[in-house]
């Protein structure tokens, strides 16, 4: 699993009948140095996450479940939980956007 920011989204007109309905996200890994990610990965989100906001992505059989489809789905990565705040543990604290971050600095 990983923590992400959500910085957009994505729609497909044609897809595996299996991800009918579903909501799809552009996920930029969270690093603790500041420095923005190159990667970037798509995850299903079944809570509805917004642009800007940190979320929680499982891969795998976790994803299946958190999508709710069982193991009949063409997709292995999901939005698990939007965060509200992380703590690490040399003291720095993370709110659930960067711009939360910016206005606890000052």
């Amino acid at each position: 699993m990983l923590v992400g920011t959500v910085i957009g989204n994505v729609w497909a007109t044609q897809k595996d009948p299996t991800l009918v309905g579903l909501r799809f996200l552009v996920i930029r890994p969270f690093t603790s140095d500041g420095k923005e990610s190159a990667e970037t990965i798509v995850a299903v989100d079944p809570l509805g996450a917004g642009i800007g906001e940190r979320v929680l992505v499982v891969f795998g059989r976790a994803a299946r479940h958190c999508i709710g489809r069982s193991h009949d789905i063409g997709f292995q990565c999901a939005v698990s939980a939007i965060i509200d705040k992380m703590e690490l543990e040399d003291g720095r604290v993370f709110g659930s956007t960067q711009a939360h971050d910016l206005q606890t600095k000052r």
